[in-house]
């Protein structure tokens, strides 16, 4: 028989930010002129990697955040219906941030070739809970922001 979750909660994927009409022009614009400057220099696939580049971040923008529902059991994490085993995941850590209202974010770096690190919003949950229960299943890191990860709060994504 299956047991129950430790902690289970509801979250959104990332913290949505409307995008003005004047974020979409500097988008544009940049792109426009960057792809520009490279068809002139002769670098027409480096012109279409940045067109198509700024049409998928554009995209990006647009779309609103999905709701997940998130599990943490003995067997591991589930995020809807997948679960991310134990023996997986590398190693977790918490970030908790000064602002209260932003909510705690678990990380997890895993093995796994197509998620290899999962940001997870706490929110609703005990973080210091979370903490303890991972602690006895897997070894905490050192986890920072990535390049990426700064680049995307920046820009708003």
């Amino acid at each position: 028989m299956p047991r129950s979750p430790a902690f289970a909660w509801q979250a959104y994927e990332y913290a949505y930010d409307e995008k003005t009409a004047e974020w979409y022009w500097a988008l544009g614009v940049i792109a426009v002129a960057a792809a520009i400057a490279s068809a002139l220099f002769g670098n027409y696939l480096l012109a279409a990697v940045i067109a198509s580049g700024a049409v998928a971040t554009g995209l990006q923008a647009a779309k609103e955040p999905r709701e997940h529902f998130f599990q943490l059991s003995e067997q591991g994490l589930s995020i809807g219906n997948r679960l991310y085993p134990f023996d997986l995941m590398h190693s977790f850590s918490v970030f908790e941030y000064i602002d209260e209202s932003i909510a705690p974010v678990l990380s997890i770096k895993t093995h796994s070739l197509l998620s290899p690190h999962l940001m997870i919003p706490l929110e609703g949950v005990d973080a210091d809970a979370v903490y303890a229960f991972l602690f006895a299943y897997i070894e905490e890191g050192a986890h920072a922001d990535t390049l990426v990860d700064r680049l995307i709060e920046q820009l708003g994504l």
